[in-house]
């Protein structure tokens, strides 16, 4: 498969926990950031998963921030002994883990007398990282390098996205433009497929199987930045969904 021009920015997520690992929770997180990216038009290309492992968590830091413009990282960034994502960044960059104080007074103020050291971790950044807002649960993220530190809870993590967003590079729109065919057999397309691939090499495209009311179908995606040579790709692929035999339907099932 080829690859749109590498001009866009390019991006990878590490996610951060072992509720992932051990399926206990579900990340919701990767769809909402990829989508948000590729408005922005920045490229997607990794997400890995690592456990609450200092050694894991800092080598995933290193390879991934090396190999792209810019690294996302969620979970392991709360008050618990369990969250040591944040003086693992530290550890990565080689920087003091300090109290931040401006964010420190901001948890102060929100949870006034009570507040206790547990807590205070949340506002301990690496030396130099710049806070990522939360307008969520007032504890931020945080940005060192090319490095956006960012919650777990998808809500909050969220939040912190939309606050960092405008500070985000940005490249070509990542667009998407999608035909589907009820009662295609994936393996009746993959040679016509495999020919419009080899005919439109600056575009991804996909072939999903999916299952709606008993009965199996075939979408076609075609991604890239070029949106009229998109809408040719995806033109051909309705030809050869219509080959088949099938009504071809524009757009995601």
């Amino acid at each position: 498969m080829t690859h749109e021009p590498t001009a866009n920015p390019t991006a990878a997520i590490l996610i951060i926990g072992n509720e992932i690992l051990s399926g206990r929770t579900q990340d919701l997180n990767v769809q909402f950031i990829a989508a948000r990216l590729a408005r922005l038009g920045i490229r997607l290309d990794e997400v890995r998963v690592v456990p609450d492992i200092p050694e894991r968590i800092i080598g995933g830091v290193n390879v991934l921030r090396a190999a792209y413009d810019m690294l996302f990282t969620t979970g392991g960034i709360g008050p618990t002994h369990d969250d040591i994502t944040s003086e693992c960044i530290a550890a990565a960059f080689g920087v003091p883990w300090l109290p931040h104080e401006p964010s420190m007074q901001v948890l102060r103020d929100y949870l006034g007398a009570h507040m206790n050291a547990e807590q205070g971790r949340m506002a301990t950044f690496p030396q130099g990282a710049v806070p990522i807002r939360n307008d969520v649960s007032v504890a931020p993220g945080f940005s060192i390098g090319n490095v956006h530190v960012m919650a777990g809870v998808p809500r909050i993590m969220q939040a912190m996205f939309l606050a960092l967003e405008a500070k985000l590079p940005r490249g070509t729109p990542i667009a998407m433009r999608a035909v589907y065919g009820m009662g295609v057999m994936e393996g009746n397309i993959a040679a016509g497929l495999s020919a419009i691939q080899a005919r439109f090499t600056d575009a991804d495209l996909g072939s999903y199987p999916f299952q709606r009311d008993g009965r199996w179908g075939v979408a076609i995606v075609a991604k890239g930045t070029d949106v009229a040579r998109l809408e040719a790709a995806i033109t051909q692929a309705t030809a050869m969904i219509a080959a088949q035999g099938v009504a071809p339907i524009q757009g995601e099932p």
